[in-house]
């Protein structure tokens, strides 16, 4: 299956969220105009996610961000590139990211 994100391309954060980090975790709240389930909308990232969050400037592609993390960590480069493309394709799905030419 083709993935919906583009590997080439920079994403940033999108501006309606909310993010708190609590007890190592970095939660992750949509801001909604209508009240919907928020066990549904939460989105939590742990230290990995974080990492590749962080990453997320609108500057660096994926594939960019997934070469830094390959040096960072000592995870096999395609663990780390199916890692990435994983979780920004649930955030992408989430509209919690957007890519950055599409702003």
């Amino acid at each position: 299956m083709k993935s919906k994100v583009n590997f080439d391309a920079a994403y940033i954060p999108s501006e309606d969220l909310v993010c708190r980090e609590i007890e190592g975790e970095l939660i992750i709240v949509p801001l909604v105009a209508g009240m919907g389930d928020i066990e549904d909308e939460l989105f939590t990232l742990n230290e990995t996610g974080r990492a590749v969050w962080a990453k997320l400037d609108g500057k660096k592609s994926l594939k960019a961000v997934t070469e830094e993390l390959s040096a960072e960590y000592e995870a096999p480069p395609d663990e780390i590139k199916r890692d990435v493309i994983g979780l920004a394709e649930e955030l992408l799905k989430r509209k919690m990211i957007v890519e950055a030419s599409k702003k």
